[in-house]
């Protein structure tokens, strides 16, 4: 929907006769100019309490006094002003600050409702309604095109050399990719600091996940310095168990707990659900691996002929499931669940519930890194007791962490 009407479209090309689109850019230029030009004697009108030609409701002695000329950049490029002046040097004006020469400051705040999810229109509104200039989609994508770089130097920053754990998951959005919508993951890697802080330590859109996908991911993070991972914390991705054995051979492969039980629900009528979750609570809350099994056992013979695929899955991926076990009660609520990167992903989603289909990976990619920045601010605490979180993991992987502390 155009901002303007089309038959005044129509009489500004009628008018300027534009040769190519340098002269658009060049009269849109200077229409800001005029804009920025003609809010700054407004600001003048109200600092005076009367209209420049209204000299006859004036009652003040200060009075205009000429203009300075000064030089400022935009979006638009640079551009001179003429600021007003008054007798009395009180005039201060606020769309263009004193001493300030940089007024693309518009661009901060495109990019801040960005960051909140805020679709092109919304923000097209808000910054009509706020600042009375209008800024189409496609100057919003223009604008948020800026931080393409800074993505890039996140993306590819060094990390530390050892992390207790790494989280690994996808969340799934739909994309536009050569005139098809498809279905892509944002996969999410967020580490957790030998000191107990959490780090998102990259994101990487992709289409499929396999040992090679996975293992390009861990090799980035090798090249970027990470020595070491004690503990991997995955749900079932496809490929990665493999790829973390090649890439990490010494490192802990730990599944979540939480994802291993919303996969045996999933073949459990719903009025024996609250049975069957009571019943294997005694499996994974065991003081060990032995009782654990104990319980599995005891669990199947209660519900193995009824819900055979439930208990199965758990047999199948034992490997993953029981290092658990073997952990404190310290260490068993961090790894229990990729709640962690769960709660991500729910600020992911918040942001981009406005799209349903994404224009392209670097608009998804975009939004999600202004989003993570958003929510790591908020990550400025340690885990707590992580003292006696670092003591257990030191006796456990005895030589791994000392180096590096």
């Amino acid at each position: 929907m155009s901002t303007i009407p089309k038959n005044v479209i129509r009489e500004i090309i009628k008018e300027n006769d534009f040769k190519n689109p340098g002269e658009i850019y060049a009269y849109l230029r200077d229409g800001f100019k005029d804009i920025i030009q003609e809010m700054l004697e407004a600001e003048m009108d109200v600092n005076l309490g009367y209209d420049k030609n209204d000299v006859k409701n004036k009652q003040t002695d200060n009075y205009r006094n000429g203009h300075t000329q000064k030089t400022v950049k935009s979006q638009y490029g640079e551009f001179d002003l003429s600021i007003p002046r008054d007798k009395n040097g009180e005039f201060e004006p606020k769309i263009v600050p004193k001493y300030k020469r940089d007024i693309s400051g518009i661009e901060e705040k495109v990019i801040s409702l960005y960051s909140r999810g805020m679709s092109t229109r919304d923000i097209h509104d808000q910054i009509k309604d706020i600042y009375g200039i209008e800024l189409s989609a496609e100057m919003v994508s223009k604008i948020t095109e800026r931080i393409v770089p800074e993505i890039r130097e996140w993306q590819n920053r060094p990390l530390d050399p050892i992390y207790p754990f790494v989280f690994m998951d996808a969340i799934h959005y739909k994309i536009r990719d050569n005139g098809s919508i498809v279905s892509k993951a944002a996969y999410v890697v967020l580490g957790v600091s030998s000191e107990g802080n959490k780090d998102i330590l990259g994101i990487w859109i992709g289409e499929s996940e396999s040992s090679k996908f996975w293992l390009g991911v861990l090799n980035e993070l090798k090249n970027r310095g990470v020595d070491d991972v004690l503990v991997f914390c995955v749900d079932g991705l496809t490929g990665l168990k493999e790829a973390i054995s090649a890439a990490f051979p010494k490192s802990e492969i730990q599944r979540c707990i939480i994802h291993q039980l919303r996969n045996s629900f999933k073949y459990v009528s719903y009025k024996d659900s609250k049975a069957f979750s009571r019943d294997f609570k005694e499996v994974y809350t065991a003081a060990s691996e032995e009782l654990a099994l104990e319980k599995l056992y005891q669990l199947k013979d209660k519900w193995g002929k009824q819900y055979p695929f439930a208990i199965r899955s758990w047999e199948s991926n034992w490997d993953v499931l029981c290092p658990f076990f073997k952990y404190t009660e310290e260490v068993r609520k961090i790894i229990y669940t990729t709640n962690i990167i769960e709660g991500l992903h729910r600020q992911f989603r918040k942001v981009t519930k406005s799209k349903t289909v994404f224009p392209a990976d670097s608009a998804l990619e975009k939004m999600l890194y202004l989003a993570s920045l958003n929510v790591m601010k908020k990550w400025t605490q340690r885990y707590k007791n992580w003292d006696r979180v670092l003591s257990q993991l030191m006796i456990m992987y005895e030589g791994r962490l000392e180096p590096y502390l």
